[in-house]
């Protein structure tokens, strides 16, 4: 099937790429591959050429937008050197890093579990098991920093949001809505079923270079641990000294 790429203005400072319309991991491959090939061409680049001036580059689902100083870039050019790059670049399927991420499935901090697993016709635990079974794709952040948008729930657990939204969703909380799963990086309102809590920060200062823990293009699986790991956990995170890099695996480990 061929893909119409269409090139889509964002104001006067930057530009998104679009490949389609669906969540699809064909689409969000070739928005991989994009950010891919334009990384390359930059550093081959330098300072110099088409892609002077491009100050950041986000992946969505299905497109890419890429924020210049219109200063430093002639727009127009670049928006050119985008739709010819877009349309030679290849995909890249699993160009991020692979987690395991622990998550506590105790009463308090899953609220929803039982009523999805009621609804559902399962066992608790079948929906616990779904849930770690599965292998999870992040296709992009957003919502607030570090909130993974990710794929891969299992179609049986598929649920439409709360009809009206939590005031207050803890921070770190496991979370699904229609197809997708998330977790919640910080105390905010929202409308997600929750089913857990991680230990673990999806966001942290600390680290200037990669403050997120996971990013567009990362796989993600889910270990469940019981609430004195959870705690210890917790406490070693708030104290600045949880290994993020120790829940890394290595590729095709999932």
């Amino acid at each position: 099937m061929t893909m119409k790429i269409r090139l889509l203005a964002l104001g006067d400072s930057a530009w998104t790429v679009e490949f389609g319309e669906t969540i699809d991991p064909a689409l969000h491959a070739r928005v991989l591959g994009l950010a891919a090939a334009l990384a390359q061409a930059r550093a081959a680049l330098g300072e110099g050429g088409a892609f002077s001036g491009v100050v950041d580059v986000v992946p969505t689902f299905r497109s890419l937008t890429v924020y210049y100083n219109p200063l430093l870039s002639d727009g127009q050019h670049l928006g050119e050197e985008l739709l010819r790059l877009a349309a030679v670049a290849g995909t890249v399927s699993q160009g991020g890093r692979h987690w395991r991420i622990p998550v506590c499935f105790d009463d308090e901090f899953a609220p929803d579990l039982n009523g999805l697993a009621q609804s559902k016709g399962l066992s608790r635990e079948a929906v616990i098991s779904l849930v770690t079974e599965a292998n999870f794709r992040v296709y992009m952040i957003g919502f607030m920093p570090g909130f993974p948008y990710m794929g891969g729930l299992p179609a049986v657990l598929e649920v439409p949001r709360l009809a009206t939204p939590r005031k207050v969703v803890p921070a770190r909380s496991l979370a699904i809505a229609g197809a997708m799963c998330a977790v919640y990086p910080w105390e905010s309102p929202g409308g997600w079923r929750l089913l857990g809590r991680t230990p673990v920060p999806m966001f942290s200062v600390a680290d200037p270079i990669s403050p997120s823990l996971l990013n567009s293009g990362d796989c993600v699986c889910w270990q469940a641990i019981d609430r004195p790991l959870y705690l210890e956990m917790e406490a070693a995170a708030n104290a600045g000294v949880l290994d993020r890099n120790s829940l890394l695996l290595a590729p095709g480990a999932l």
